[in-house]
């Protein structure tokens, strides 16, 4: 179903529920995302982020998910990621504001956090990566599952991708990718939001001998970092095939590609994005 609310006389649809949400039917939890999606939608950049009033609910939300990744990110995280980690300081109790997160991410890397009411095209998503503003949802998964989510939330933006984007060299890939696609037509768009899924959201890189995670979506979910690498079929990142290879949002991913280091990834990508036409 779609939910929608009424801001200064326009409605706006918000994030379609899926009858196979965990918050499908449960009126409190749709309503409580519209009251945030609401305080969202009338957000202006360069405004203070406003505030959530959290629960002590969705509060223990965010500390089951935090504890439960903690082993992997200890295991798999990249050096990116937890260099940034140590900038960004995610609580492991409460969730940390968007507004003390620009606090702590803009001076480090120039990214701010702009709240959305609820999911945007990818294509918009990555046009603002390029003015260095990330959109993020402000609403929690339901509670009946802590460890999963079927789309993005303050979990997935925060744990997932504020460190990386406390880090200069990853903030400025966005930033690149952000450039290219407000540079290239519609007809290359899915090609570079492949590569956006794979490299940002699911990507690895090898530190040494040991795989690590350097994608927001495999750092922010509990199921994808117990099975990636037992179940996963891992590739080496060779950017024309991962521009070519589809992907599905609803499950876990079955490709995954991994980079020589970091540091290849980001000069190889840099590169790739720069001449993408």
């Amino acid at each position: 179903m779609i939910e929608s609310l009424t801001v200064n006389d326009t409605t706006i649809a918000l994030v379609e529920l899926d009858k196979d949400h965990p918050g499908f039917r449960d009126a409190t939890y749709r309503a409580r995302r519209n009251q945030i999606a609401a305080v969202a939608a009338g957000y202006r950049l360069g405004d203070p982020v406003p505030d959530i009033d959290y629960t002590a609910l969705e509060h223990s939300v965010w500390r089951i998910a935090r504890e439960n990744l903690a082993p992997f990110h200890a295991r798999y995280a990249c050096h990116e990621y937890r260099e940034g980690a140590v900038v960004v300081r995610l609580p492991d109790t409460d969730i940390l504001q968007l507004r003390r997160t620009n606090e702590l991410v803009a001076p480090a890397s120039g990214f701010r956090f702009w709240p959305v009411a609820g999911l945007v095209s990818p294509r918009t998503f990555l046009t603002f990566l390029g003015r260095q503003v990330f959109l993020a949802t402000q609403y929690i998964r339901h509670h009946s599952a802590p460890l999963y989510t079927p789309e993005p939330d303050v979990i997935h933006e925060l744990v997932g991708h504020s460190p990386l984007l406390a880090h200069p060299d990853i903030a400025a890939l966005h930033t690149l990718f952000g450039e290219t696609a407000l540079r290239v037509p519609e007809s290359r768009a899915d090609a570079l939001i492949r590569v956006y899924w794979y490299t940002m959201e699911f990507g690895l890189v090898m530190e040494g001998p040991s795989l690590r995670a350097i994608g927001a979506g495999l750092l922010s979910s509990y199921g994808e970092m117990e099975r990636f690498e037992r179940e996963a079929k891992i590739q080496p990142l060779d950017l024309d095939v991962v521009a070519a290879t589809p992907f599905d949002t609803s499950s876990y991913q079955d490709t995954l590609f991994v980079a020589e280091s970091s540091e290849h990834m980001v000069s190889d990508l840099s590169r790739w994005l720069r001449n993408f036409r």
